[in-house]
């Protein structure tokens, strides 16, 4: 394959997740949720085009500019068409309705569309796995493949839950719009879930051939900082979220080796930190805490900024971040929490008490035998004690469940160390 077939391809890839989900929300807004299945055939058409047409004649000066004035296009003529056909157009000329459609790509009204699908997706009428789903595939354009794994099912089920999910979503009673009082809190939650989700989706993926997916972080910034700048949506929680991204992704130039390895948060080199980043983070930790609002995205971000805020990994300041992680498992005592304490625990001198909390985590014999990063932590901690038995076999149990390439590498070095001495 040619070098600028290549690029063109690579280049069409990253605009479909940068701008496919704008493009259907845009659309679907026109043309209306009942015709989401076109809509989705719409867009998955112009990027056909793209492929076809920039291979030959070249990539355009701003290519997302062309992809969304084709959809454009191929909306007017589905919309021509479909005037036509119902004979709409005895009341309302087709020129009229088309020219009106116009105003809909300009930036502010593509954000608020986007919006107003993300709460439509987000609609209580759907499970919380349904939430996710079609959020991720219609706005943030995952696969079949990829939502399924991330939500731990095989792609049949998957396929078969978009289809019915699809299907109330054309014909029940969900609207495109931005809902207001408690509805709107009830549905901003699950978004913040989502964004949080997808952001740790890229920060350490689950794709073989990528160990970062800056793209999918990005995005999850990007449509972070939409609910909290937009009017309707501002709220301390928001910016609380927005500045645990910001400063999480900030860190990415350190966190790999020029041999693509993962490298751990003491080893890195915090002068890669994008500073820049690290400042937007505190912009909105600040403005987050301007309000009294508690919420567990504050307390992370807290936290991230007391990382952030360290010169070296042995001046980060433990104590603070210990009573941090003791307000967060009072309020969200979830699994993943009370096992990060307990790394916090150790660096802290308290490891054989860290073991002692792994192990008191409540199903901890399912979460190690399912989830490599419990048998890692618990591997580690007991490195720390100079338990060679119990550290190699726990080292070993988590490199043997992950998938991860990266993870497979780290633990590895993990296991050489230990039998080495």
């Amino acid at each position: 394959m040619s070098e600028p077939i290549q690029h063109t391809e690579q280049l069409i890839d990253h605009l479909f997740r940068h701008q496919s989900g704008k493009m259907v929300a845009v659309l679907t807004h026109i043309i209306g949720l009942q015709h989401i299945q076109l809509v989705e055939d719409i867009v998955q058409d112009t990027f056909i085009s793209a492929l076809q047409h920039w291979k030959l004649k070249g990539v355009p000066d701003s290519p997302a500019a062309w992809l969304m004035q084709t959809a454009k296009n191929k909306a007017i003529d589905h919309l021509r068409r479909l005037y036509y056909h119902t004979r709409y157009v005895q009341s309302q000329s087709a020129f009229t309705a088309t020219a009106e459609l116009h105003s809909f790509f300009h930036e502010q009204e593509m954000n608020d569309s986007e919006l107003r699908m993300i709460f439509a997706c987000c609609h209580p009428s759907f499970s919380k796995e349904d939430q996710v789903a079609l959020t991720l595939k219609l706005v943030f354009s995952f696969s079949v493949s990829e939502i399924a794994r991330a939500l731990v099912v095989s792609d049949a089920a998957m396929q078969k839950r978009m289809v019915r999910a699809k299907e109330l979503l054309k014909k029940g009673d969900i609207k495109l719009e931005i809902p207001s009082g408690k509805q709107l809190q009830d549905r901003l939650a699950i978004v913040r879930t989502i964004l949080y989700l997808l952001f740790n989706e890229g920060y350490l993926s689950h794709k073989k051939e990528e160990i970062i997916r800056h793209d999918l972080c990005m995005e999850a910034i990007r449509c972070a900082k939409i609910i909290t700048e937009h009017p309707a949506t501002k709220d301390p929680v928001n910016d609380a979220l927005l500045a645990l991204l910001c400063l999480h992704a900030a860190r990415f130039d350190s966190r790999l080796s020029d041999s693509n390895e993962l490298i751990l948060l003491e080893e890195q080199d915090r002068n890669l930190w994008d500073g820049e980043l690290i400042k937007v983070g505190y912009h909105y930790l600040n403005r987050a805490s301007e309000v009294p609002v508690i919420s567990q995205y504050h307390i992370e971000a807290a936290i991230a900024a007391e990382h952030s805020m360290a010169k070296s990994f042995k001046d980060t300041n433990w104590s603070r971040i210990l009573s941090l992680y003791d307000l967060l498992a009072a309020s969200h005592p979830a699994p993943v929490v009370l096992l990060n304490r307990s790394i916090v625990l150790s660096q802290s001198g308290e490891t054989e008490k860290a073991i002692a909390q792994v192990l008191s985590i409540g199903g901890i014999e399912q979460l190690i035998r399912t989830d490599h990063q419990y048998a890692s932590v618990l591997g580690y901690l007991y490195m720390k004690l100079s338990d060679r038995i119990k550290a190699l076999s726990y080292l070993q149990q988590a490199k043997a469940i992950t998938n991860s390439p990266a993870e497979q590498k780290l633990l590895q070095a993990r296991i050489d160390f230990v039998s080495s001495n």
